[in-house]
């Protein structure tokens, strides 16, 4: 049976990355070697750094003076790179909370120094992304999450501010086009929409660095990994080459333009589908809608037992809601063919009519 993957991460890959990277662990580039056996500092996997940092570049429109740096630990250690290298001694920086990752993110920050709420949904439980808010222009950073895959909300624009702009883009990277230039930072785990989890993607200005007149841990230096060319210590290499697979995918589809398109007709399809059926209601609030992750409720819940039942029996992956929201969450991240966004639609169409015929 085929199945439809929806789960929110590790992510979708596309199908002939998959077939590459496996066959890169038995024989990589005809040596009779594995990719992840071989020395981080040999030539091989230096021309794949190489180029995944450009195909970055590329893709995203990256100005020279940004460095692209591939690390680990994830978003989660960015929460804490990030106000180590921006957050001055006697500074303050600002967060807007929009979920689980931005409390994790603003629990981080408050260890190192004072750290304000500049824009709170929580008193929604999330649903909504804040607007119209006041940001101080003495901040050292601002500091946001672009996409929250667990209550499928997202950032329609940036935030407009003078202050250094910092982006946890995770969950939303390389899925539409961004303006760098608007940004200090942005940093993006993997495993969402680019690859395996084990490396993190991380852009940054370098004219940003060095102002914060403390004394930052070696491995928490961003200074130190641009030096090194993300190689202070062995890079994640089986993660940074499925990634640059992805993202030689990416170039071929049409690039972050084309894919936009793809991702929002998607988008429109689910939730026009979810507004329409009786059974089914949207979780966020209709402006605030994220085109990556869908989350959406039953009207009865007493249905559930039934409506998953119809999922397993019909491949359907990885839908279930983060227990936070409950319900149903489609990811739909860039490599979810259209094909199972329909299949999805009809599956629920079907259920409607089942459930209709019984009454």
């Amino acid at each position: 049976m085929k199945k439809h993957n929806f789960s929110a991460g590790p992510c979708i890959l596309p199908k002939e990355v998959l077939q590459q990277a496996s066959e890169s662990v038995i024989n990589f580039n005809n040596d009779n070697l594995s990719l992840i056996e071989i020395s981080h500092r040999s030539k091989p996997f230096v021309d794949v750094m190489e180029k995944a940092r450009g195909l970055v570049r590329e893709l995203l429109n990256i100005p020279k003076n940004y460095s692209i740096l591939f690390l680990q630990g994830g978003a989660s250690l960015e929460f804490l790179m990030a106000p180590y290298n921006l957050l001055t001694i006697n500074g303050k920086c600002g967060y807007i909370n929009t979920g689980v990752w931005s409390e994790k993110a603003i629990k981080e920050a408050k260890n190192l120094g004072e750290t304000l709420i500049i824009g709170d949904s929580s008193d929604k439980n999330f649903n909504y992304i804040p607007k119209n808010i006041n940001i101080p222009t003495d901040l050292d950073y601002l500091h946001y999450t672009s996409n929250n895959t667990i209550y499928g909300t997202q950032f329609k624009s940036s935030p407009e501010t003078n202050n250094i702009l910092v982006c946890d883009m995770s969950s939303d990277i390389f899925s539409q086009k961004i303006d760098v230039n608007k940004f200090g930072l942005i940093y993006a785990g993997a495993q969402k929409n680019m690859g395996p989890a084990g490396t993190t993607l991380v852009i940054i200005n370098n004219d940003i660095l060095g102002k914060t007149g403390r004394n930052i841990p070696t491995m928490l230096d961003y200074s130190v990994h641009i030096n090194k060319d993300s190689m202070f210590n062995t890079p994640p290499v089986f993660s940074i080459y499925v990634s640059m697979l992805t993202l030689e995918w990416l170039k071929n589809t049409g690039g972050v333009e084309e894919i936009e398109k793809i991702n929002k007709n998607k988008a429109k399809m689910l939730y026009e589908e979810i507004d329409r059926n009786s059974l089914f209601k949207g979780f966020a609030n209709d402006d605030d809608r994220s085109i990556m992750n869908v989350t959406f409720n039953l009207v009865e819940n007493n249905l559930q037992e039934q409506f998953d039942l119809l999922c397993t029996k019909n491949g359907i992956n990885g839908l279930k809601g983060h227990r936070s929201v409950g319900g149903y969450r489609a990811s739909m991240y860039n490599a979810l063919p259209i094909s199972s966004v329909n299949y999805l639609i009809e599956l629920m169409q079907k259920f409607e009519k089942k459930i209709w015929l019984k009454y």
